[in-house]
């Protein structure tokens, strides 16, 4: 049964290209050198600048949600939370911008590393079989298959490359996906 579904940020519920790039440019960046989906210090460092730059130029109000989401999550019908490899000081001023309110929302200074789901089930207090991850990239899929838990593609993304797996094509997908998934 599945009880709460994790979403990963970026890419998943907010289109936030737009503020990463604008961001990353600010600070010198080629737009051929601008890749998405990294961990914000890991990224930083490939492109020899620091965090604290690109957090001075970062705008978190370009970021928006993506078309369906909002009404995907006023409609939820279980539990929420937000795992991203967004940085702890953006992530909660962009979920309240957009209103939102996860029960448990962990970002990349929570985790040693890329994210990972463990936290956020021991913050829910639900085993991998109870959860479904909706994410955008393929370290979402690994984060998911870590801990053993269904994974979705978030298939609004235009960028999203599905590997193997199921793909959400829109949001509102999500939920009939979980209502499958919990039998």
């Amino acid at each position: 049964m599945i009880e709460a579904i994790v979403f990963d940020l970026d890419g998943t519920l907010v289109d936030s290209d737009q503020a990463l790039d604008d961001a990353f440019r600010a600070c010198g960046v080629p737009d051929e050198e601008i890749t998405h989906g990294h961990v914000l210090a890991d990224e930083c460092a490939r492109l020899g600048i620091t965090v604290d730059a690109y957090l001075a130029v970062y705008d978190p109000s370009k970021v928006r949600a993506f078309a369906g989401v909002d009404d995907m999550l006023s409609a939820l019908d279980r539990r929420w939370a937000v795992c991203s490899n967004k940085r702890g000081e953006i992530g909660p001023l962009e979920l309240d911008a957009l209103g939102w309110s996860p029960e448990v929302a962990l970002f990349a200074d929570s985790f040693d590393g890329p994210k990972r789901l463990g936290p956020v089930l021991d913050a829910l207090e639900l085993g991998a079989s109870e959860v479904l991850f909706v994410g955008d990239t393929d370290h979402d899929r690994l984060a998911a298959s870590d801990v053993g838990c269904a994974f979705a593609w978030a298939g609004w993304n235009p960028r999203v490359q599905p590997g193997d797996g199921t793909v959400a094509r829109r949001p509102a997908d999500v939920m009939t996906l979980a209502a499958q998934l919990s039998g």
